[in-house]
């Protein structure tokens, strides 16, 4: 997170994190087209159209005194480039976990989420953070408050889940609102609130 004083603008980086073939990718494109900036997505992905490190855009708001600019990226799932995946969760603001809600991916998420918390250890209660249980189309799929009470998501702090589908956009822009609720509800209470106070 950036704030700069001078030039009124605030910079948060939100990550998509998961089990390969989750739909992190499909997510953030869903919802890069959302606002109309499906193109300005960069990827890096190998012959199979698989990420190899991450995808990455930025999308931009603006209002009569701040300009908000989100960095936003989607991590690799594939485990041969495990290394890679903290280097793109470094100094993140929110987090979005995509899980496959397909029954035999049901391990495959846990295992991804528990990755996840180990990269944070105790400061993962301070990172908002909301699971996406994606694929809710399909008709073989686990039933997500299994998952949650399997993580002790009672016991967790900043954090919500959405249900989605991303490939036709279904959820997609509710977890992102909501993520951004979380960040900046933080971020008002620390720091940011003492530059706002002041307009």
């Amino acid at each position: 997170m950036i704030i700069d004083q001078l030039t009124r603008s605030i910079q948060l980086k939100i990550c998509y994190f998961g089990p390969a073939l989750s739909g992190k990718t499909t997510s953030l494109k869903s919802l890069f087209k959302h606002f109309g900036k499906e193109d300005k997505v960069l990827s890096i992905e190998s012959s199979i159209r698989r990420t190899l490190f991450f995808d990455y855009g930025t999308i931009q708001f603006q209002n009569q005194q701040w300009l908000l600019k989100l960095h936003i990226y989607s991590t690799t799932g594939q485990d041969f480039y495990i290394i890679t995946r903290p280097i793109t969760l470094s100094a993140v603001d929110g987090i979005i976990f995509v899980a496959d809600s397909q029954n035999y991916a049901y391990y495959r998420n846990l295992t991804s989420w528990n990755e996840l918390c180990n990269y944070f250890e105790e400061n993962f209660d301070k990172i908002p953070k909301i699971l996406a249980f994606n694929k809710q189309d399909l008709d073989d799929k686990f039933d997500a408050s299994v998952f949650l009470e399997n993580i002790n998501y009672s016991m967790y702090k900043n954090i919500a889940f959405k249900k989605t589908n991303a490939l036709n956009g279904e959820g997609i822009l509710d977890c992102f609102e909501e993520i951004l609720s979380l960040i900046l509800k933080n971020l008002y209470k620390g720091q940011i609130g003492s530059f706002l106070s002041k307009d």
